[in-house]
C-alpha cells in the first residue's frame, strides 16, 4: 500500500454522464508505484504524475478492471445526468453522512435538517422537493436492490455511505433502465466484496457534541468463493439541547464462481437508527440562540404568537429498524447477458410527532424481484446494444396512530393495513451510427397499486388538546366520528426517452435528451393525519374551524405526477481541468406536494395542476500544479407554479436558487494533504409557497487534514463551520407561512473532529 494521499480529480458531475474524472493525482514516494488512471475504454493505460519529491515517472502494468471502473465507463456513455462517487472522493473527510456525500454532487440538493446521523432532506431536480418526514421521488439502492418500500416511499438515513465502495448516482430519465420511472432519479450505493477488499480495517473518530464512531471491516477471498462483513456505530449528543441522535449498521455478503460463465452473490444487512428531531425555531430565536428548541406559541392579548412545536412537552423522535437480505446472480453466454435479482426487506418504522401528528408506528415487509437482459455484441462498448428491466414491489404493513401525550403513547385513534405494489419495465436501445454518434431510444412502463383497509373499530376517535394559554395543562378528551379511511387506488403510465450522444474526440462529448417520468402517490401522499394544531391532536382543530370537518385524517384522490424533460450538456477532460455541464427544463403535470399550515402541521398531500422546473448543473475539477488542486459543484434551480389560481408563478418552497461547493486541496508532503471547503447559497430560499417568508443566504468555510503515517495507519481532522456561523441549513416546508412562525431549522456550529484508520 503507497504512503502517500490520492487527491480525487473528479467533477462530482453535474448531468451529462459520469462525473468525468481527470486522472487521479497520486502524490507518493519515488519508489512508490502510481495508481493507473481510469479512461472510459475497456481497457486501462497506466499514468504517472510526478511531484518535485518524485522527478522520475514510474511506469507499471494497468491493474485489472473494477467494478468501479466499469460502473465509470458505463455512466460516461449514457446520453443523461449521472455521477460515480468513489471511495477517494471521502478520503480525509470525518463524520461521512448522506448529507456530506451527496452534497459534492451537482444537482443533488440534500438540506441538512439536525445535524449527526438525522434524516435530511433529498431532492434531484425538484422530485420530492416538499417531502418530510418520509422521503419519495427518488429510488435509493443497495446493491442494485431497493431500500424504498414497494410504495416508493424511503428512510434516507438508512443509507451509509461509510460502508459503500462507490456509489452511482442517475438522474432524471437515466434511472429508468434500473426500474425507477420518477423525476428524480436513482442512487446505488455499492458495497464492497471480499475479492475487491481483502484484509481487516478499522477506525474511529470523535469530536464535538459528544460525537463517537467506530467502523470495522474484514473481507477475504478463496478461489472462487469471497466475503465481506462490515460494522458502524456511531452516537451523537447533538449541537442542540434536545439532539441526541444514534445508528447502528451491519453488513454481510458473500460471493460465489458456480462456472466461468455464472457467479452469484448474497446479501445480508441491518440498520438500526433513532435520533431527536430537535424541532425549528423561528428566524429571530435561531439568531439568539441557535440551539435552544422551541416551546410552542405564545398567547399574547390572545393572540397565539410565534407558533410552532412544543417540542420540551411532545418531545419527538423517530427509530427505525431495517433488516435486509437479496441475492443476484449473474450469466453471461456469449453476446446475451441475464441478471436476476430478489430481495426482502422488513421495516419497524415509529415516528413521534408533535401532538399534532401523533405516533406514528409503521411495521411490514416487501418483496422485489429485478430482472435484466442485454445483447451486447461489442464488447468494446460500455453499454449494450439491447436492454430490458423488469421490477416488481410488493409489500404489506400495519399502521397505528397514537395519540402523543406530553412525549408518551396515549390512546390509538388509528389503524390501518396498507398493501402496496409496483411493476416497472423498461426496454432500449443504444446504437451506433458511425463511429462517433450513439442513438438511444426507449421505453418504460410502470403500473401502481395502493390499498388501505381502516381497520380501527371504535366509532369514534379519542383526541386531545391542552390549555393554549398554559401548553403543559391538558383539557378534557374528546372524540370525533370514526369515518372510512379505506382506498384503493391503481396508476399506470409509459414513459418514453430519446437520447443521442455525439463524441467530439475522446474524453469530449455533447449529448441532448428527451423524456417522459411518471410517479404516483405513496401511502404517505394518499393518507395523512390532519387538523392538529400545535396544542392539539388530530382530529380537534382548535379553536374550532368550520372549513376543515372534524375528522383527523384526510384520504385525497391524487394523480400520478407526470414531466417531460429535455436537457443537453457538454463533458470533457483533458490533463489539468475536467467539466461536466448540463441545463434541463421540465414541465411537470399534477405535481405532488405536501402541504402544511402556518403552524407546521400537515395539511395533506395535493396536486399542483402544472409546475416548470428549470435547472443548471456544473461540475469542474482542475489540477493546478502537481500539488494543488481545485474543484467546484454548482447548482442552480428555477422551479416555479404554472399560473397557478392560488400562487400564480411563484417559486415552489424549499429549492434553493443557487448552492455552490467549491474547495481547494494542497499536498504539502507526499503523506500530508489539507483541503479547504466552501458551501455557500448566495441567494434567499422561499419557505412557503406564498414566497412570505425566506431562508437567508448563508456561506460555510469548512478545512480538513489527512497524514499517512505509515502504510498502514492515517489520522484525519476537520474543523467544520470555521467562524460558527449561525444559519438554517433548512427550513419547514409551509403553503402559507407567517413571519413569527418557527420554520427554520439551525445548522451545526463550529465543530472539531479527529480520526484515525487502520488497514491490514
Amino acid at each position: 500500500m503507497a504512503v502517500g494521499h490520492t487527491l480525487s480529480a473528479s467533477a462530482q458531475s453535474a448531468a451529462p454522464g459520469a462525473p468525468v474524472t481527470l486522472p487521479p493525482i497520486v502524490v507518493e514516494t519515488p519508489k512508490e508505484v502510481a495508481r493507473p488512471a481510469r479512461t472510459k475504454a475497456r481497457t486501462k493505460t497506466a499514468e504517472r504524475i510526478t511531484t518535485p519529491q518524485s522527478p522520475t515517472p514510474v511506469v507499471t502494468p494497468a491493474r485489472p478492471e473494477s467494478a468501479e471502473d466499469i460502473a465509470r465507463a458505463r455512466v460516461d456513455a449514457l446520453s443523461g445526468g449521472t455521477a460515480v462517487i468513489g471511495a477517494p472522493e471521502l478520503v480525509g473527510r470525518a463524520n461521512v453522512t448522506i448529507a456530506d456525500t451527496l452534497a459534492m454532487v451537482p444537482g443533488v440538493i440534500v438540506q441538512s435538517f439536525f445535524g449527526g446521523n438525522d434524516q435530511p432532506r433529498i431532492q434531484i431536480r425538484g422530485s420530492g422537493l416538499q417531502q418530510n418526514p418520509v422521503e419519495r421521488g427518488i429510488l435509493i439502492l443497495q446493491d442494485g436492490l431497493p431500500i424504498n418500500r414497494a410504495d416508493g416511499s424511503y428512510v434516507v438515513g438508512l443509507a451509509d455511505p461509510r460502508q459503500a465502495e462507490f456509489i452511482e448516482i442517475y438522474r432524471g430519465y437515466t434511472a429508468n433502465r434500473l426500474g425507477a420511472t420518477v423525476l428524480g432519479g436513482a442512487i446505488n450505493f455499492v458495497s464492497p466484496t471480499g475479492a475487491s477488499a481483502p484484509g481487516v480495517a478499522f477506525g474511529i473518530e470523535g469530536g464535538s457534541f459528544g460525537q463517537i464512531t467506530a467502523t470495522g471491516q474484514a473481507g477475504a477471498r478463496q478461489g472462487d468463493l469471497d466475503g465481506l462483513v462490515q460494522f458502524s456505530t456511531s452516537h451523537r449528543d447533538g449541537f442542540r439541547d434536545y439532539n441526541e441522535s444514534e445508528r447502528t449498521n451491519i453488513g454481510l455478503n458473500a460471493g460465489a464462481r458456480i462456472s466461468d460463465n455464472i457467479t452469484t452473490r448474497l446479501f445480508l444487512g441491518y440498520t438500526k437508527l433513532g435520533f431527536d428531531v430537535a424541532g425549528p425555531l423561528t428566524k429571530e430565536a435561531m439568531e439568539q440562540d441557535p440551539r435552544q428548541v422551541h416551546r410552542g406559541p405564545v398567547i399574547v392579548g390572545g393572540v397565539a404568537i410565534n407558533p410552532g412545536p412544543n417540542v420540551v412537552r411532545d418531545r419527538p423522535r423517530r427509530e427505525t429498524e431495517q433488516f435486509r437480505i437479496g441475492s443476484r446472480t449473474t450469466a453471461t453466454f456469449g453476446d446475451h447477458l441475464f441478471d436476476v435479482l430478489i430481495g426482502y426487506t422488513y421495516n419497524d418504522d415509529m415516528f413521534r410527532f408533535p401532538i399534532s401528528g401523533g405516533i406514528r408506528s409503521t411495521v411490514g415487509g416487501d418483496l422485489t424481484g429485478v430482472a435484466r437482459y442485454a445483447y451486447m455484441p461489442d464488447k468494446t462498448r460500455a453499454l449494450p446494444l439491447f436492454e430490458l428491466t423488469a421490477q416488481y414491489a410488493w409489500g404489506t404493513a400495519d399502521r397505528t396512530y397514537h395519540q402523543n401525550l406530553s412525549g408518551t403513547q396515549g390512546p390509538l385513534f388509528g389503524e390501518n393495513d396498507l398493501e402496496s405494489s409496483t411493476l416497472a419495465l423498461y426496454a432500449g436501445l443504444n446504437v451506433p451510427v458511425g463511429t462517433r454518434v450513439t442513438i438511444s431510444p426507449a421505453i418504460s412502463y410502470a403500473h401502481a397499486r395502493r390499498i388501505n383497509d381502516d381497520v380501527y373499530q371504535g366509532a369514534t376517535r379519542p383526541t386531545a388538546a391542552y390549555n393554549p394559554a398554559n401548553p403543559t395543562v391538558a383539557l378534557p378528551a374528546g372524540a370525533v366520528a370514526a369515518t372510512d379511511t379505506s382506498y384503493t387506488r391503481r396508476y399506470s403510465g409509459w414513459s418514453p426517452s430519446l437520447g443521442l450522444l455525439y463524441e467530439l474526440s475522446a474524453h469530449n462529448n455533447l449529448f441532448v435528451a428527451a423524456s417522459r417520468s411518471f410517479e404516483p402517490p405513496t401511502h404517505d401522499d394518499l393518507l395523512a393525519t390532519i387538523n392538529g394544531t400545535p396544542n392539539s391532536s388530530p382530529g380537534r382543530p382548535q379553536p374550532p374551524n368550520p372549513a376543515f370537518p372534524a375528522q383527523a385524517f384526510a384520504t385525497p384522490d391524487l394523480d400520478a405526477q407526470t414531466a417531460t424533460t429535455v436537457e443537453g450538456g457538454w463533458r470533457g477532460r483533458n490533463s489539468r481541468f475536467a467539466w461536466n455541464a448540463v441545463a434541463y427544463y421540465s414541465w411537470i403535470d399534477n405535481e405532488l406536494l405536501n402541504l402544511r399550515d402556518e403552524s407546521g402541521v400537515s395539511l395533506g398531500s395535493v396536486n399542483a395542476k402544472k409546475t416548470t422546473h428549470f435547472g443548471i448543473e456544473l461540475g469542474v475539477t482542475a489540477k493546478i500544479t502537481d500539488r494543488l488542486s481545485g474543484r467546484l459543484a454548482y447548482t442552480f434551480q428555477e422551479f416555479r407554479f404554472d399560473d397557478d389560481p392560488v400562487h400564480g408563478d411563484n417559486r415552489l418552497a424549499g429549492a434553493p436558487r443557487h448552492t455552490i461547493v467549491a474547495a481547494l486541496g494542497y499536498a504539502f508532503t507526499p503523506a500530508l494533504y489539507a483541503e479547504v471547503e466552501v458551501n455557500w447559497r448566495p441567494d434567499k430560499t422561499p419557505v412557503d409557497n406564498a414566497n412570505t417568508l425566506y431562508a437567508d443566504p448563508f456561506a460555510i468555510l469548512n478545512t480538513r487534514a489527512s497524514y499517512a503515517v505509515s502504510e498502514t495507519l492515517s489520522i484525519y481532522g476537520e474543523v467544520r463551520n470555521i467562524f460558527d456561523k449561525t444559519y438554517a441549513s433548512s427550513t419547514l416546508i409551509v403553503d402559507q407561512a407567517r413571519p413569527d412562525q418557527a420554520a427554520f431549522l439551525p445548522g451545526d456550529g463550529r465543530a472539531f473532529i479527529i480520526g484515525a484508520r487502520t488497514r491490514f
